[in-house]
């Protein structure tokens, strides 16, 4: 190299030394918040399209989630899919909606809608239903589109489709991606068999589709007065199929899916949402991954399929008793069975439910969130903390009573008591888990420091009606932060507030870039672990100062 490229590459390394002195921490430095912090989408950078299509057996993943224990790692990790605010961004896994956007009512009735339904005209069956319980076809409408169609078990009328309609807003609500399902009433002579239609005997082999498969479809199915047949129909979803997503691992050929499934908040959550709901049925069955492109490339979406499993009923009739208060199998209630007989009870032994055909057994006045459980215990569900807890409840609790009265209605059921009934037991089960798990942690939220310095935050089990303020308020203890080291400095004495506000010190750093933490506890509290600080960390830009981390338990 020359003297000239040497002393031009001097001089190209010293102002770029000095540019980073006066910009903010890129990603990639040894630091707690990157200028980019807190992330509001999850970074899908890579192309995903060299990732192929898989095949879970049912049966292999229900063995392996009831006996297994997959996905083994430490326990009681921080969920790995949120940002320093401990927030989950948006992603091809969720969207954050409820508690974070201002829905509507209309908002949550149209759901993930964006159409009218199936184009009416005659309706082409392309193949029987050849996965799950209820009966259904897969169809093409009046101008080719494809259908999934399934309809309400015979003698159960409106329990199955009214399940998948009204479960489908709400877990698009909290965030899920999810099929648009739309309901229809299909009469036989409006069907007819597309000349591909193929279906697989028992024995597996494959044949031509006969009228008399599609009959068979219909005799399992609830026939109106009218002769026509209630169903949902599933619109096929966009992207290139590649079967479903397990509850623990990775996708190794997803360059994306780099956390391990059994530490991603959204599916942890799925303990508390699938106890809101009584989503027993959780397995990779009812997953689907999708191929497809988004800003120009090629990655993969994550949809919750099928969660039609909810509240009292299944594809083909009531919930069995004990779905929801027992798994499939637990040792240790197999053993007691055995040594007394068949004497140990159960409480799902002693429930009463008032049982409604469109609903079936569901249930809010002996419902403990704590203690629910799916059919299947999945590695993501065993492994939430209470902050996951914490941030699902904080969803559930958003649903006021008016927004699950409108939703429970979208089931469309022909007797106003079937949709009260629904609506009822989502509000009790809805309070039940806001009191487990709102006062289970810290429940400091909301926190800011406006254009005074003044800390204002607010307390979520306060706010919804399930605690009192500890009577002796808050001690609130300032910082300064250094970003690269971890080290803190304390900034005074901490101070004791009865209103959730606190005038910062005087001494609080005026600097662009500065970082304060803030340590906010109750004191002598009804519940113990809000005496556990809530530690949050503000960083002072243009603006003000905005908030950039928080941690309401420890990071492990």
């Amino acid at each position: 190299m020359t003297r000239h490229h040497r002393l031009a590459v001097c001089t190209l390394v010293a102002i770029a030394a000095v540019l980073l002195q006066q910009t903010a921490v890129p990603r990639g430095a040894t630091v707690k918040f990157y200028s980019d912090d807190p992330l509001q989408r999850e970074p899908e950078s890579q192309d995903a399209s060299k990732v192929q299509e898989w095949d879970i057996d049912l049966m292999w993943d229900l063995g392996e989630n009831l006996f297994a224990n997959p996905g083994a790692r430490t326990p009681m990790v921080k969920a790995r899919d949120v940002n320093t605010a401990d927030e989950v961004p948006d992603s091809n896994w969720f969207t954050n909606r409820i508690g974070v956007e201002n829905l509507t009512i209309a908002d949550l009735v149209r759901g993930p809608l964006t159409g009218d339904g199936p184009a009416p005209g005659t309706w082409s069956v392309t193949r029987p239903k050849e996965a799950g319980f209820a009966p259904g076809f897969t169809m093409n409408d009046a101008k080719g589109e494809t259908w999934f169609v399934s309809f309400d078990a015979e003698g159960f009328p409106e329990a199955a489709t009214g399940a998948i309609l009204v479960a489908n807003k709400i877990f698009w609500a909290l965030g899920y991606w999810q099929v648009e399902n739309y309901l229809v009433h299909i009469k036989p002579e409006e069907l007819a068999i597309a000349p591909t239609a193929i279906v697989k005997t028992p024995a597996g082999k494959r044949r031509t589709m006969r009228f008399s498969d599609l009959q068979e479809v219909l005799r399992r199915s609830h026939k109106s007065a009218d002769g026509s047949y209630r169903a949902v129909a599933a619109k096929a979803l966009p992207g290139r199929a590649l079967g479903g997503f397990r509850y623990f691992d990775t996708r190794t050929d997803d360059p994306n899916d780099v956390v391990p499934h059994q530490d991603r908040r959204v599916l942890r959550a799925l303990k508390v949402f699938g106890a809101w709901t009584n989503l027993v049925d959780m397995k990779a069955g009812n997953t689907h991954d999708a191929l497809i492109t988004e800003n120009g490339k090629s990655v993969v979406r994550h949809y919750l399929q099928d969660v039609g499993s909810t509240f009292g009923t299944g594809a083909n009739g009531p919930r069995e008793y004990d779905e929801g208060w027992e798994s499939l199998f637990e040792a240790n209630l197999a053993m007691k069975r055995l040594v007394t007989l068949g004497f140990f009870l159960q409480p799902w032994q002693t429930v009463h439910y008032n049982e409604h055909p469109a609903i079936g057994r569901f249930e809010g006045v002996e419902f403990d969130p704590t203690e629910w459980k799916p059919r299947v215990p999945t590695a993501a569900f065993v492994r939430a903390r209470a902050d996951d807890d914490f941030w699902a409840a904080r969803r559930v609790m958003a649903f006021p009573d008016e927004m699950i009265r409108a939703i429970a209605s979208t089931g469309q059921y022909h007797d106003e008591a079937a949709a009260k009934l629904l609506a009822d037991v989502l509000i009790q089960r809805r309070d039940k888990i806001g009191q487990a798990y709102l006062t289970a942690v810290n429940p400091v939220v909301n926190l800011a420091i406006d254009g005074t310095d003044t800390l204002r935050f607010q307390n979520a089990a306060v706010e919804a009606h399930l605690a009192t303020e500890p009577a002796s308020g808050y001690t609130v203890g300032w910082a300064t932060f250094d970003n690269t080291t971890g080290n803190t400095t304390p900034i005074g004495s901490p101070t004791a507030t009865l209103d959730r506000q606190a005038k910062a010190p005087v001494s609080l750093p005026s600097t662009s870039g500065a970082i304060v933490k803030v340590q906010i506890a109750a004191v002598n509290p009804e519940h113990r672990s809000w005496a556990t600080p809530v530690d949050a960390y503000f960083r002072r830009g243009a603006d003000g100062w905005a908030l950039v981390g928080l941690e309401r338990m420890p990071v492990q």
